[in-house]
Formats: structure tokens, C-alpha cells, sequence
């Protein structure tokens, strides 16, 4: 697939909230193929500043390949997006305040279209891979292969939300005993033999929470991701925004919860004469519910169905406070 095959998710709304202006300074915080941050760079303009993070380094050549031929300065970081702060100081940025940033979560259809990168469950053939960093040492295959039983029925359970977690744990188990799980297919072929023919029958692909499941563990995509989200709140600029779209109900509830304590006034008990804890809201919500796909962007991008948009915008100097 070329460099334009990529297909931001919610671009409308993500621009909406986002309401790029001339010369105004932006961070994508996963910047993937560079659809978001193509879009945003154009309406920036000439005087405007795109810094993007990438750990993928695939991805990074991609959106820097997209992203030349746009007016305006870009900065491509390669790391994760929990690392921000350190990226953006290493960078020489640290003085910096954006008007608006965006965490696209997930993996781009890029990376799940390329059966090298062991994302699919749909190629037999694909390496038990899953690596958005290919430098970090850990794949799918050597969690499958190495780890307990136990370890792998939690996995599959709190990142998969699996019903038949432990079930699928154990046939994984008994199936490398006699050789080990290489491909997309062994570990498919597992999880049909583990689940029940009645519940292979609804719910989309047998194997697709497990492959979720493994794909979050090997990328440790949930640890650090309120801190990064808060992280990403210190450095707007007073009323700059910070849009976040997840695909998951895991990624979705730490979304909803870091918001809910940023946007958190006092919390002192009713009824005492003035405020002793000092908390005052660092945002404001801007999406009480998640904004979700239209049915025409559904049916244009159906990986776009799981999509979860959530917004907040940082409290204006003083705006809060008693």
C-alpha cells in the first residue's frame, strides 16, 4: 500500500475540536501513516509546526515521506507517547505549548495490511510477530511459547476480554508441548480447536481478541497512557486542546477516568467554610459521551467502527480557581 492508503479515522471531528489555525503549533502524539497530521499541517500553513511521535520507525518514514510536500515545519520524535515530555526536551522544545494535540491509539492499517509485521490473523503464513518498535526484543511468539498458563489466560482475559481465556490458555499450552507456535495460523488454528463451535459461530473472527490481547501486551500499549495523557495537558497552551481516539473499551475507560480527575474541582467534604485541598480543574470536557463514526464513514473505512472520540480543552489562566 502507497503512502496515501492510509485512512485517518474521524478527520471531521478531529479537525473540528482541533480548529487548526495559520501558524499555530500542534503535536500528534502517534502519528502513524501522517493522515491526521497532514490535514492539521494544511490548515497550520506556512508558519505552522507539526512535531509527531512514532515508536514504529516504519510509520515514522511514511508520515515524513506524506508530510514534505505540506507547507509549514515538522518534527518527527521517534518514541512513545508516554515519553513526551522527555522527547519534546531532547528535542529542544521544552519551552514549548501547543495549540492542540491528538493521540490516535491503536495500530494503523498500514501495519495490520503488512503480514510481515504478524499483526494479522488472517495470513497462516504471518510471523507470530506484533512489534510496533521491531527493535524491542519481545514478540507474540515468545509470549506464547514461554509463558504460564496463568499468565497467559490473564492476558488474554483483561486485554482480550476473552470469555474463553483460560481455555484457549491452556490448549496454546498443551499445543507447544509438541512444537512450538510460529505463525498466525498455529496460534489460529488453537484458539478454533479451544472455543466452542456455537461461540465460533458469532462475534467476528475466533482469534480476534486474542490477537488484541497479545498485540497490547507485546506493545505494553496501556502502560503509561494516563501519564501520557496528563503529561499532554501540561503542555497545551491555556484553552489549547487535546482530542483522543481509542478502539477499545480498555483504552477508552483510562481515556474517561484521566479526564474525569483532570476536569475535578475541589473535593473537599460539603460544608467547610473555604477549600483546604487547593484542587482546581486543569480542563474542561468538551465530550461528555464519546463521538463515534458516522454510518457513511463506517461503510467508506469499516475499521473505523470501533472508534471512540473524547476532547478536552485546558482551563484558560485562573478560570477554575477560587
Amino acid at each position: 500500500m502507497g503512502v496515501e492508503g492510509h485512512v485517518p479515522v474521524l478527520l471531521d471531528e478531529v479537525l473540528a475540536i482541533l480548529d487548526p489555525t495559520p501558524g499555530g503549533r500542534y503535536l500528534d502524539a502517534t502519528l502513524g501513516g501522517g493522515g491526521h497530521a497532514a490535514a492539521i499541517l494544511a490548515q497550520a500553513g506556512p508558519e505552522g509546526l507539526l512535531v509527531g511521535i512514532d515508536r514504529d520507525p516504519y510509520a515514522r518514514e511514511r508520515a515524513a515521506q506524506r508530510l514534505a510536500s505540506l507547507p509549514g515545519r515538522v518534527e518527527i520524535l521517534a518514541g512513545r507517547h508516554e515519553e513526551l515530555d522527555r522527547l519534546l526536551d531532547e528535542a529542544g522544545l521544552e519551552a514549548l505549548r501547543f495549540d492542540g494535540i491528538l493521540f490516535d491509539l491503536g495500530i494503523s492499517s498500514f501495519q495490520v495490511d503488512d503480514p510481515r509485521r504478524g499483526f494479522t490473523y488472517h495470513d497462516p503464513q504471518a510471523p507470530l510477530d506484533m512489534r510496533m518498535d521491531p527493535s524491542q526484543p519481545t514478540t507474540a511468539a515468545d509470549l506464547v511459547n514461554r509463558l504460564s498458563v496463568h499468565e497467559l489466560a490473564r492476558i488474554f482475559k483483561e486485554y482480550g476480554e476473552e470469555r474463553w481465556a483460560a481455555r484457549i490458555a491452556r490448549f496454546v499450552v498443551e499445543r507447544r508441548a509438541r512444537e512450538p507456535l510460529q505463525t498466525a495460523g498455529d496460534l489460529v488454528e488453537v484458539v478454533k480447536a479451544a472455543v466452542p463451535a456455537a461461540a465460533r459461530r458469532k462475534g467476528g473472527h475466533p482469534a480476534r481478541r486474542v490477537f488484541q490481547a497479545l498485540r497490547i501486551a507485546v506493545n505494553r500499549e496501556l502502560e503509561g497512557l494516563a501519564d501520557g495523557l496528563r503529561a499532554a495537558v501540561e503542555r497545551l497552551r491555556p484553552g489549547g486542546r487535546l482530542v483522543v481516539i481509542s478502539f477499545h473499551s480498555l483504552e477508552d475507560r483510562i481515556v474517561k477516568r484521566t479526564f474525569q480527575d483532570l476536569a475535578q474541582g475541589c473535593t473537599c467534604p460539603p460544608g467547610l467554610p473555604m477549600c483546604a485541598c487547593g484542587q482546581v480543574p486543569q480542563v474542561e470536557l468538551l465530550t461528555r459521551s464519546p463521538i463515534v463514526p458516522s454510518e457513511t464513514e463506517v461503510a467508506r473505512n469499516p475499521r473505523a467502527r470501533s472508534a471512540r472520540l473524547r476532547a478536552v480543552a485546558r482551563v484558560l489562566e485562573g478560570q477554575g480557581a477560587e
